[in-house]
């Protein structure tokens, strides 16, 4: 329901008629004088445009190098493992001149079947005074599905020297390396054992 408008009490009156004395009126000014004034705008003095040196995308950028920390291939990891038996019979066993006294063929084992045996292997080498011994893990088949993470080759031919590494190995094994094409190439261990006491 609209309101109609309201008629001003006297009080109001009274304070409008009081306004109106004292209010200035405006200057109004005809449409027609204000179209016919020119506008003034400031025009930027024209500057001569600078040569532009010539340049190659990117040239300044600073390279950016992958900071990817990919874990070393194991034949790298082995190739700088320090020597710490006799220079000339390391030289010799990496040539393939040395014949191993024992051999242990984990190829087409699980690792829950292989570990055991390696361990057993390993320690009863030792014991027996044995100094080089082959351990075969085979170069593995390829099983990488495509997925986002792919998976490496040969899964004992990666875990076995991480158990070379590990008690109760650890201690009794002097040097570490892969076998020569004769016995075996990349799917193969060179281990030299410390003398038994």
């Amino acid at each position: 329901m609209r309101r109609g408008k309201r008629k001003l009490n006297p009080e109001e009156q009274e304070l409008w008629a009081r306004v109106t004395e004292t209010a200035i009126p405006m200057q109004v000014r005809s449409k027609s004088k204000i179209s016919n004034r020119p506008l003034k705008t400031k025009v930027a003095d024209p500057v001569s445009p600078r040569p532009i040196k010539s340049f190659k995308l990117g040239e300044r950028a600073t390279s950016k190098t992958s900071k990817h920390n990919l874990a070393p291939s194991l034949d790298q990891h082995l190739a700088k493992a320090p020597v710490a038996m006799d220079k000339k019979a390391f030289t010799r066993l990496k040539q393939g001149k040395l014949s191993p006294e024992a051999r242990l063929d984990l190829h087409g084992m699980t690792l829950d079947q292989a570990h055991p045996r390696l361990n057993r292997f390993i320690l009863d080498a030792y014991a027996q005074g044995k100094r080089l011994v082959l351990v075969i893990t085979g170069k593995g088949k390829s099983r990488d599905d495509g997925g986002p993470i792919p998976t490496r080759l040969g899964v004992l031919r990666h875990q076995v020297p991480n158990w070379f590494q590990q008690y109760p190995l650890k201690p009794h094994i002097l040097q570490v390396t892969q076998a020569s094409l004769k016995h075996g190439g990349s799917g193969a261990y060179y281990v030299y054992l410390r003398r038994s006491r």
